[in-house]
């Protein structure tokens, strides 16, 4: 599987802080899923931007999973979750619901994240956290179902009614 893995962050666009999440994303992936992670990037909190990456990734089948790292809390210039909805055909809201359920184990200020997920052609695009002790625990959450989940958006896997009839 191809990982894409997008940061958003003002700063880390400027120069004026490293980038941990996209790389501690690309590192989990690697390890526990063996799954190829050369196709990262890092943008500014600007919705226009966030958009021309997602579509221009999805749309060029140059990624079958991107995860997106940051700008998806309650600062003023936190527009990831709306540009990922501007550029999915079709939302996967259980995800960020199953993000958050168990992170508000962890913390309650889990749930003021508005991330999101969804599926553009044939890509799933997965919005995590910004802070990297917030994306391991994610990652904890999504690792088990990524396998099953991009299967299933590449025909490669069987659907749950599929699995009851044999």
């Amino acid at each position: 599987m191809r990982v894409a893995i997008l940061t958003i962050s003002d700063r880390s666009s400027r120069g004026e802080r490293p980038d941990e999440g996209g790389p501690l994303i690309a590192q989990i992936i690697r390890e526990t899923l063996k799954w190829d992670c050369s196709l990262t990037q890092i943008v500014p909190d600007d919705l226009d931007q966030i958009r021309d990456v997602l579509v221009e990734w999805c749309d060029s089948n140059r990624a079958d999973l991107i995860l997106t790292t940051g700008g998806t809390g309650f600062a003023p210039r936190d527009v990831t979750p709306e540009a990922t909805r501007s550029v999915i055909e079709r939302e996967a809201p259980g995800i960020p619901e199953a993000l958050r359920s168990a992170s508000l184990r962890i913390t309650q200020h889990a749930m003021l994240s508005r991330a999101v997920a969804g599926i553009r052609k044939q890509t799933l695009i997965i919005n995590l956290p910004g802070n990297p002790k917030a994306v391991r625990e994610n990652l904890d959450v999504l690792i088990p179902i990524l396998p099953h989940a991009l299967g299933l958006l590449k025909g490669e896997a069987q659907t749950e009614s599929e699995h009851r009839t044999v």
